[in-house]
């Protein structure tokens, strides 16, 4: 059995460089000011200090915590929805009528949010909407739905015809096959939509930034860049501030991750 050796050890560099970021903001974020700017910055603080988490929680974190999730449940939960079943219109349906409609859909990735924003801004307040959580998910779900339906509808075309046909001799309808048949068959997918998708809501910071105003409309992204000085920055309380708000979506990950590279790859065989 042959090893590779020179694989092995790139893949060791990578998670090496991966891993020293993530090791950098947590021992800062248990460093006091002195200590920040007194040590060696890669040598943790002994003993640490835990006063950043409680400035960090002192400062309405959990409010901005509650609007990223809102945020997110309210972007997440009808975009899977919405995916799945134009997804299933566009495999089961006739190619005449919904090949058009499919390639419509995938025409949106190639349009970069930055170059909607005008619009969109221009939307929102006409529609009285601004300084709004409700602002934040539109636009998100708009720009999540062509790459979530690509991939809900691989998904799709991995289920066997003979299961829809068996379901046609017992007389169900297509909206029964949709959520009896299709939707728990293509679950990998679902979770990789959503676990995506809730990962680009939790770190948006561009639409937060340009729909909103008021302090209390803040999400976590836009919280953590107030938490910056005007002449100086506490990068202790700001990396504090980072690891907690990364902490709701590591155990989402965590907890989705085996869905992931089946859902990504469904369909790519065909």
């Amino acid at each position: 059995m042959n090893r590779n050796w020179l694989g092995g050890t790139l893949g060791w560099l990578w998670l090496i460089v991966v891993l020293l970021p993530i090791y950098f903001v947590l021992i800062t974020s248990f460093k006091s000011m002195a200590a920040y700017f007194g040590s060696n910055p890669v040598v943790p603080a002994l003993p640490p200090v835990i006063e950043n988490f409680i400035a960090v929680l002192e400062a309405d974190f959990g409010m901005y915590l509650l609007n990223s999730v809102v945020v997110a449940v309210g972007t997440v939960v009808p975009l899977v929805i919405m995916a799945f079943m134009a997804s299933y219109s566009i495999v089961r349906g006739s190619r005449r009528v919904f090949n058009p409609v499919r390639n419509l859909f995938l025409l949106g990735l190639a349009i970069p949010v930055q170059a909607t924003i005008v619009p969109i801004y221009l939307l929102i307040i006409r529609m009285h909407m601004y300084d709004s959580l409700a602002a934040l998910m539109l636009p998100a779900i708009a720009f999540g739905l062509p790459l979530s339906i690509l991939i809900i509808a691989n998904s799709l075309r991995d289920v066997p015809k003979e299961l829809f046909e068996a379901m046609d001799i017992d007389g169900c309808t297509e909206w029964q096959k949709m959520w009896r048949l299709a939707l728990p068959m293509t679950r990998p997918a679902l979770v990789t939509v959503a676990v995506y998708q809730a990962l680009l809501s939790w770190n948006g910071f561009l639409f937060p930034l340009i729909l909103t105003q008021s302090p209390d409309k803040r999400t976590l992204p836009l919280a953590l860049w107030s938490f910056q000085g005007e002449y100086a920055t506490n990068i202790p309380v700001v990396m504090a501030a980072v690891t907690l708000s990364s902490i709701p979506i590591v155990v989402l990950y965590a907890v989705g991750r085996r869905y992931l590279v089946s859902g990504m790859t469904a369909g790519a065989g065909k």
